[in-house]
């Protein structure tokens, strides 16, 4: 008879409740700056990894919206380093566990798909991954700097907000006008 393993469920660590860390944020207002820190670490490490997945995109459209989208990056991590100044905090980042991960999944799509338009829609997929945390995102922090008072950072959030979902937008327009047909046409043959 099998061992059955013990999963973290069923020994109780899974739903316990975790101390926190001695820096912990005991407060809205540095919640949200950790937030910003966490989200210009993302923004940087897009900038480095965005060309990447440009260059192995096939499709011409999908070449041009990845690398439209490393300049508009470039913007927003300027954007929120003039956020870290109005609120007098440095701008120093936090690594992002979650980019991090989207960043490698990414990169883990090149190396489980052949050039073309398969290729072609994970890099899709995975950009949009990217894209939806991203609006998560600043749609949090907009609505933490709404409620502190800080409507100038507001603005400024919601102009990175606009973005992302434009980019989003741009992306499905991509799969679905062609890269993901050909994709299918590929599978046909």
């Amino acid at each position: 008879m099998a061992n059955p393993k013990k999963n973290d469920s069923q020994d109780g660590r899974k739903n316990r409740t975790v101390p926190p860390k001695p820096t912990a944020a005991a407060e809205l207002r540095e919640l949200f700056i950790d937030e910003l820190k966490d989200i210009i670490y993302a923004e940087r490490a897009l900038v480095r990894a965005l060309p990447k997945m440009a260059n192995n995109a096939q499709d011409a459209n999908l070449k041009a919206v990845i690398g439209e989208h490393v300049a508009v990056t470039e913007g927003q991590v300027d954007r929120l380093t003039k956020v870290f100044a109005m609120l007098g905090e440095p701008d120093r980042g936090k690594k992002c566990d979650a980019m991090e991960g989207l960043i490698l999944e990414g990169e883990s799509i090149l190396e489980e798909t052949r050039p073309g338009p398969v290729r072609d829609a994970a890099i899709i997929s995975a950009s949009q991954k990217i894209e939806h945390y991203e609006i998560a995102s600043y749609g949090t922090l907009v609505a933490f700097a709404k409620i502190l008072g800080e409507d100038e950072v507001a603005d400024l959030l919601i102009e990175t907000l606009e973005e992302e979902k434009d980019a989003d937008l741009r992306l499905t327009d991509a799969a679905y006008n062609t890269i993901n047909l050909d994709a299918m046409e590929e599978d046909a043959e």
